[in-house]
């Protein structure tokens, strides 16, 4: 078939590689000037399926609340806040019941464990690496975070994930760079888990794809999707209608408003993270690979010759004003665990993206209900652990072919 993909982020370019595998003749089309240019560019870049849950889970909203007015929130809510950000969190409000949550917690883990199975198959078959780093650590400040540590083992236990709970002297056995005057409790080392750099993949999954054929159209931001034939588009200041067999919606925060005119009304709002990143002046300094402080949500990940520091999930406000409130966050927690890792005065690439939220947590992946459009999207926060499974689910589906897992869940009807 002649398919379309709109969008060329980390889920855009997993399923043109994906469906050109499967042998289609295949097309992306990308507002911006190159592959992960929105959310996949500056994130932090872990890879640990066994914590990818939900957001929308019992008890959130009373730690939301607790957080908000704190100088170093996770979640922070920002001005201009729209009504649609407002109707997001009533959503998210009724999605924290508790049957909810393991439904959508299971979907979410299910579709994690396969997309890491899909990657390692995938960067298997690559000419050269990613950088990539094994190993992820969760550090525990005290024993508040232990205790509040106990439900996520409870399930990665259920799961049967394979970690360790260790003391603060044997997670500094593993990373040896961990400021010894910061206290540390204890920690979860997760040994199958690990870190890579999201976009550096998506420009070799992009090589790879163009050599099977896929073409990437860039700079080229679609106007509109035809409501009477949606495998047609047009794209800007261009009035020729592009025809395919089959279209598939990747565009991120972009989706809702391409699909409004036909009928789908995707609940789905930016909600922004940022980033640090910054070159590694001595190796010796800096982390071996990826750890996470628990008490503040924020990660810090070894890519290559940088060091990365990622966190925050903003509501409302506007994708270029940055709050600062949010990067002292995360350069208190770098100087926190890794004060010599980078090198802050210069050169230091500050990021602020948004990431596609819906309201409950899984994305959605799958037929429209409309003729020829498929949807790949709202992966939020975790498009990266997720991409390579999602993308090749939806290939099968489109081949007709069942999926290696069960997509239960993950169609648009779950938003209905």
């Amino acid at each position: 078939m002649k398919i379309a993909i709109l969008g060329a982020g980390i889920v855009g370019v997993a399923t043109a590689y994906e469906l050109a595998c499967d042998g289609h003749e295949v097309t992306v089309v990308e507002r911006h000037a190159s592959v992960a240019e929105g959310a996949s560019f500056a994130n932090a870049g872990v890879l640990a399926p066994g914590y990818v849950t939900p957001w929308a889970a019992p008890g959130m909203p009373g730690k939301v609340l607790r957080q908000l007015l704190t100088k170093h929130a996770s979640v922070r809510v920002s001005r201009p806040l729209s009504g649609g950000d407002i109707a997001w969190m009533r959503r998210w409000l009724r999605a924290c019941d508790a049957d909810t949550y393991l439904a959508n917690r299971a979907r979410l883990q299910r579709l994690a464990f396969y997309s890491r199975q899909r990657l390692n198959e995938v960067a298997g078959r690559m000419a050269y690496d990613f950088d990539r780093s094994n190993g992820y650590m969760v550090l525990l400040r005290g024993d508040q975070e232990r205790e509040m540590a106990q439900p996520g083992l409870a399930l990665l236990r259920e799961l049967g994930v394979a970690f360790h709970e260790i003391t603060g002297a044997e997670a500094r056995q593993i990373e040896p760079a961990l400021n010894p005057d910061t206290p540390l409790a204890a920690a979860i080392f997760l040994p199958e888990d690990g870190v890579g750099n999201c976009r550096q993949f998506a420009v070799i999954l992009r090589d790879a794809a163009q050599q099977m054929g896929v073409n990437f159209s860039f700079n080229t931001p679609v106007a509109r999707i035809d409501t009477a034939q949606p495998a047609t588009i047009y794209v800007a200041n261009d009035p020729t209608a592009h025809r395919f067999d089959a279209l598939v919606v990747c565009a991120g925060v972009q989706s809702p408003e391409l699909l409004a005119p036909l009928g789908i009304r995707l609940p789905m709002r930016p909600v922004y993270g940022y980033s640090v990143s910054a070159h590694v002046p001595e190796p010796v300094f800096a982390p071996r690979s990826g750890v996470m402080d628990e008490r503040y949500k924020v990660a810090i990940s070894r890519m290559g010759q940088r060091v990365r520091v990622a966190g925050s999930a903003e509501i409302g406000g506007t994708p270029d004003a940055i709050n600062q409130h949010a990067l002292q966050t995360l350069y208190k927690v770098l100087s926190d665990w890794f004060p010599s890792a980078g090198r802050l005065s210069r050169g230091v690439q500050v990021w602020k993206g948004a990431r596609p939220m819906l309201p409950d947590g899984p994305p959605v992946i799958g037929p429209s209900g409309r003729p020829g459009l498929w949807l790949n999207l709202g992966h939020g926060s975790s498009g990266w652990a997720l991409a390579c499974g999602s993308a090749r689910v939806l290939a099968d589906q489109i081949a007709g072919r069942a999926p290696e897992i069960d997509p239960e869940g993950l169609g648009l009807d779950r938003l209905h």
